[in-house]
């Protein structure tokens, strides 16, 4: 009689401790596709965000991932900067910096 209630027991024990191994590990996959999914659109955005600044007058591929590390996240923002703020910009000399200019 008591080895039919511990029978019952572990299998009762047994039974909720795969089910909540399970639960958790579908939690965990849930988690990681959403940091996956959030990570690769951060990469589509900002590879969105240096094509564009790549269509200012002398801004190559370099000097656009450049001003996108430096905080420029778009074209606007890098025509009404302030040209000290430009020259910080690894990449960005004066003569980038006085094409950007004349575009005002």
């Amino acid at each position: 009689m008591i080895s039919k209630f511990l029978s019952k027991l572990k299998s009762i024990l047994f039974k909720s401790s795969v089910s909540s191994e399970t639960t958790l590990k579908k939690e965990k996959k849930q988690i990681k596709s959403a940091k996956n999914s959030k990570t690769k659109t951060k990469k589509v955005n900002s590879k969105k965000v240096i094509e564009t600044l790549t269509t200012l007058p002398g801004v190559g591929a370099k000097s656009a991932k450049s001003l996108y590390e430096a905080g420029f996240k778009s074209t606007k923002a890098v025509i009404d900067a302030d040209e000290k703020d430009l020259l910080a910009v690894s990449g960005v000399g004066i003569n980038l910096v006085k094409k950007i200019k004349n575009l005002k």
